[in-house]
């Protein structure tokens, strides 16, 4: 085999690590995330990163316990317990004693956690409206009924099961 069949091969083999569904997915959301993140610091949020969605995509509604939330997002105690300290001293958040457990401590949204995440909303309604402009609004429903049929049919443990209901 001679050096520039080994190269095409080279190329052809990286081509199909890179151009797949997984990397499609990847791509996508790293677009959708970014658009939301530049939103959020025009909003006045940017110590927020993209790491940060986590916790807020898994608080739900109430509080919340460290443990119930790592589960959630699938994180180490450790890694959670990390970017809450974070965003408890950005005053994004707040840890207090449980009522029914005291040895617990729950994490709430403080007033500025409820503007980021009203600013958020936003933010994600303007990037979807964004993708419908430039895809069509026909093509991105498509993709996300879809996605969540997919979701769905293959039965992903941590997701809650109205994510594969739709909205």
């Amino acid at each position: 085999m001679t050096d520039r069949d080994i190269a095409a091969q080279n190329r052809e083999l990286a081509n199909h690590l890179s151009n797949n569904l997984g990397r499609l997915l990847k791509e996508f959301a790293r677009d959708y995330e970014n658009r939301v993140q530049d939103l959020l610091n025009q909003r006045g949020h940017p110590d927020i990163r993209p790491p940060h969605s986590t916790i807020f995509a898994n608080l739900g509604t109430g509080a919340v316990r460290v443990t119930e939330l790592a589960e959630r997002a699938q994180v180490t105690q450790q890694a959670m317990g990390k970017m809450l300290k974070e965003l408890e001293r950005l005053g994004y958040l707040e840890r207090a004693v449980d009522g029914s457990d005291r040895r617990a401590r729950e994490i709430r949204l403080t007033e500025r956690g409820i503007s980021l995440v009203r600013d958020s909303l936003q933010a994600i309604q303007e990037v979807q409206a964004y993708y419908r402009h430039k895809a069509g609004a026909e093509n991105l429903e498509a993709l996300e009924t879809q996605l969540r049929g997919v979701i769905s049919s293959l039965q992903f443990q941590n997701l809650p099961d109205t994510w594969t209901e739709g909205r």
